[in-house]
């Protein structure tokens, strides 16, 4: 079996260059891969659009028009944070189609597992409105689509800034989990403790919110106290992993201290509960550090662990949040 990569320069038409989210972040990624031991067992793949019918099956009329509108002439903005550049609604159509695929092909058993190297990234785009560098959401996409064929979908996502855009869109729903741990007080505000779903979701979200300074040792612990032992009782069949190396103690939107070798710690824990794993692109700005982390990444998908000098010390004391983190989260799960 294989890892597949899902590519296109399509991708790059979603670019301003002052941007800290622009085009010669996918160019920095491709080149470290380019350096891997592995680099020829690869496959990559090029995404198919999303179809329209599913985007409107996860984002309103509205915003999806907008979006749309605002293509056709672009070099414009939705906010202060996000841009729109001409043709955006199929480039943004095409990222979310890069995910989705990816997502079939390993459900399908295709291939092992996978990494979308797309964008315009997605986890903060909610069902009304696309924010914080995010048009539509991409592994919220890909997750409504596996759903639809009875699959329980888990969305991890170790972005530095909280994925409020997943959250809401499965926050009433027990067939998508979201995880997240993120650096609190922070954009965009979100992820506490006791936001843990409502109605059928009521468990089927779960938020670490890390004070500024955590590191690798802190995230250890939660992941080993409360992400999985809850995974293993969820029993995923797909694990999404929406993908933030901004997390990384050198990003310059950062503030937490994770070294380049423990996003691959994240992949090697997630993969000895559920192998069928696809990586999605979301933050990470430091060019320095963003090819590492991601071989990281991928070298543990690929049974092939590749090593990195990048050591840092961070806060490890988490007493409190595991402790608040089980308050919340006991009634539902044994922990």
């Amino acid at each position: 079996m294989v890892t597949q990569i899902v590519f296109s320069d399509e991708f790059n038409k979603h670019n301003t260059a002052n941007h800290p989210e622009n085009a010669d972040r996918l160019y920095v990624l491709l080149d470290a891969l380019k350096k891997a031991p592995f680099y020829k067992t690869l496959v990559f793949l090029k995404p198919k659009l999303l179809p329209e019918s599913l985007l409107y099956e996860v984002h309103s009329a509205e915003m999806i028009q907008r979006v749309k509108e605002i293509s056709e002439y672009g070099d414009s903005w939705i906010d202060l944070d996000t841009y729109v550049c001409k043709s955006d609604y199929e480039t943004a159509r095409l990222a979310a189609g890069g995910v989705a695929l990816a997502c079939r092909n390993i459900v399908n058993g295709d291939a092992s597992n996978a990494f979308a190297l797309v964008r315009p990234p997605g986890h903060h785009a909610s069902a009304e409105r696309s924010m914080g560098f995010c048009l539509f959401n991409n592994a919220g996409l890909a997750a409504h689509e596996s759903s639809k064929k009875g699959k329980r979908v888990l969305i991890f996502d170790h972005d530095v800034h909280h994925g409020n855009g997943t959250q809401s869109i499965f926050y009433r729903r027990n067939d998508v989990m979201y995880q997240s741990f993120h650096l609190s007080p922070h954009y965009p505000g979100t992820g506490d403790t006791d936001e843990i779903g409502e109605g059928e979701g009521k468990g089927y979200t779960i938020n670490a919110p890390l004070v500024y300074g955590q590191g690798d040792g802190a995230v250890s612990q939660v992941i080993d106290e409360i992400f999985i032992p809850i995974t293993r009782q969820y029993k995923p069949h797909l694990v999404i992993i929406s993908v933030g190396y901004d997390s990384h103690h050198s990003d310059q939107l950062g503030g937490l201290k994770l070294s380049a070798n423990f996003f691959g710690e994240i992949i090697r824990r997630f993969k000895a509960v559920q192998s069928k794993i696809v990586c999605t692109l979301e933050g990470g700005y430091n060019f320095q550090w963003i090819g590492k982390c991601f071989l990281s990444q991928l070298g543990q998908m690929m049974s092939h662990p590749l090593s990195f000098d990048d050591l840092t010390e961070g806060n490890d004391d988490v007493t409190s949040l595991i402790k608040k983190m089980k308050k919340e989260l006991g009634e539902y799960w044994d922990l």
